[in-house]
């Protein structure tokens, strides 16, 4: 099996997430890719991608992953039955985090039990 075709899972997933300027070279039994992740939470997925494929410190693929902002984690669209704290349990892994989305999004939320589809959240960095 190739190193590539080791890795499919993981350009998958990049053409999922859209990386933009992507790239792909295998040489001498090492996948090199990178490209520009629109979020660190994308980036986060990739790697975790690759560490599932490959292990905890692979030596069989080199990736360079830039994310195209620095102010957010993540943006969020509210999708029907979502609440901030299920938000906060997929994003930190911690539903009580709740309060650190609601604080982000003061502009549009006023009461952290009221959200509705298609609002789109912004999701700040884990502390």
């Amino acid at each position: 099996m190739s190193v590539k075709a080791k890795y499919q899972p993981v350009l998958d997933l990049g053409e999922e997430l859209n990386i933009q300027d992507g790239y792909v070279e295998e040489l001498d039994g090492v996948l090199k890719v990178g490209g520009t992740a629109s979020t660190q939470y994308h980036k986060n997925l990739l790697w975790d991608k690759i560490k599932e494929i490959g292990g905890e410190n692979p030596s069989d693929i080199q990736a360079d992953i830039k994310i195209a902002t620095e102010d957010y984690f993540h943006k969020h669209t509210v999708k029907s039955g979502d609440s901030l704290s299920k938000i906060a349990k997929h994003y930190y892994g911690d539903a009580s985090k709740y309060m650190v989305i609601f604080n982000a999004n003061t502009d549009q939320l006023k009461d952290p039990n009221l959200i509705h589809p298609d609002q789109e959240l912004t999701i700040p960095f884990p502390a």
